[in-house]
């Protein structure tokens, strides 16, 4: 049961903000009841408007891995903000920040800053059309590529938690040039190559999907895109936002050993603050203004203060990090089998790195379809099991949950035990 204190503001809310919340999934209503208002965060924990303390697995989806309000991002950032907050001109920062993602990134040879993961999918893909004269993008079922337009077509996180796959508000002959496939069903992406693959400018993918839960790709689909992209001269998309630095220093694209031709990246780059990037061969970047013809511009890019923060993360990313990330999630995973196999079976866990997503189906997920399937009334009682046992978990059967590294191993197996709590309700 929500607080009075966040029913209050959420009764607020509604009244000046469509469905009180600025983000969909925010709202609660895939899970039932009214959203927990927050009013601070600290480590691995979120404080609630009420004063309730919860052990928190959104992780501001995703973008806290070094946990809330680390000393040395927070520094940053009020050391950046005494110097000005925007200047609408070039700083050092972003020399820095992109020579920072290139190293990271051996695929990124040239980047370009911008402020969300939906104008870094959208800038890269205007540069893939800009580079091969092409304009059929394809995408996966399931996959959630920001909510630009040609975009929200099949789409996962918010629009697969409401059941709408595309957006009212999108001319059919916007997304007329998107073409969507099953995710993992290389097949059909063969298929469509062969015989449409010079009307192709570009294929985006999550290369392991959060956006309807966590999908991991199946060994050689990663490989089918970059390789199909390659022959029929389109551009591979890795759309890293939520993958880049969480699975991997370099990506998933460093943990499965691929390099794509363009890169999207968002969430922890930026440390917590709205920044993002896009970026590959220089062929290809070479097209965007002011260099080339494909226009993209932001008078908030580069910001000093989200570079600043971004700065601050990527230079705590190291293989302890990783290797102690590992560990919480392989602990968590095994605890939640367990309790699964307690309670009769009737759902799986599906992890890569720190990204874990519980799922209220007993076959493994591998697509859309087989998201799609899971009991998602089941999910909405498990959900308020754990957040009546101070667990804060994401509010949708579609959305991974994020470990940072300021869990414990006592605050894993809390989670454990009121998830097993949970599932017996």
């Amino acid at each position: 049961m929500t607080d009075p204190t966040s029913r209050s503001l959420f009764e607020r809310a509604c009244r000046v903000i469509p469905g009180g919340v600025n983000s969909p999934v925010r709202a609660f209503r895939a899970v039932g009841g009214s959203p927990v208002f927050i009013a601070s965060a600290a480590g691995a924990h979120l404080t609630g408007a009420g004063g309730q303390r919860y052990l928190d697995y959104v992780g501001s989806w995703g973008p806290m891995i070094l946990g809330h309000a680390h000393p040395a991002i927070v520094a940053a950032i009020q050391a950046a903000a005494a110097r000005g907050t925007s200047y609408g001109a070039p700083t050092e920062l972003e020399v820095r920040f992109a020579e920072a993602l290139v190293a990271l990134y051996p695929s990124i040879e040239m980047m370009r800053a911008v402020s969300s993961g939906t104008e870094a999918t959208m800038g890269a893909l205007r540069a893939a059309r800009g580079f091969t004269g092409r304009d059929v993008v394809v995408k996966f079922e399931g996959c959630y590529h920001g909510h630009a337009d040609f975009l929200l077509v099949k789409a996962g996180s918010g629009a697969a938690t409401f059941g709408v796959p595309d957006s009212a508000g999108v001319p059919a002959q916007t997304a007329a040039n998107t073409v969507t496939l099953p995710f993992n069903d290389v097949a059909a992406l063969r298929a469509l190559f062969a015989s449409r693959g010079s009307e192709i400018a570009a294929v985006i993918v999550e290369p392991v999907v959060g956006n309807m839960g966590v999908v991991p790709p199946a060994p050689g689909f990663l490989e089918a895109i970059v390789s199909e992209c390659a022959a029929a001269g389109a551009v591979s998309v890795f759309d890293e936002v939520m993958t880049g630095c969480r699975v991997a220093r370099g990506g998933m694209q460093e943990r499965a050993g691929i390099k794509p031709d363009m890169t999207c990246l968002g969430k922890i780059v930026g440390g917590g603050l709205p920044l993002a990037a896009y970026g590959g061969k220089r062929a290809i970047m070479e097209k965007v203004a002011p260099l080339g013809p494909v226009y993209q511009a932001g008078t908030l890019s580069g910001n000093p203060v989200a570079v600043s923060a971004g700065l601050a993360m990527l230079e705590r990313l190291d293989d302890a990090l990783y290797a102690r990330l590992e560990a919480l999630g392989a602990r968590l995973e095994a605890g939640f089998t367990r309790a699964i196999a307690k309670h009769g079976g009737g759902a799986c866990v599906q992890r890569v790195g720190s990204m874990i997503t519980l799922f209220f189906t007993a076959s493994p997920v591998r697509s859309w379809s087989d998201a799609k399937a899971s009991d998602t009334k089941a999910f909405a009682r498990w959900h308020a099991g754990l957040l009546a046992r101070g667990v804060y978990w994401p509010p949708s059967q579609y959305e991974a949950a994020f470990i940072s590294a300021a869990h414990t191993d006592a605050d894993i197996d809390a989670t454990i035990k009121a998830a097993d709590e949970a599932l017996g309700v």
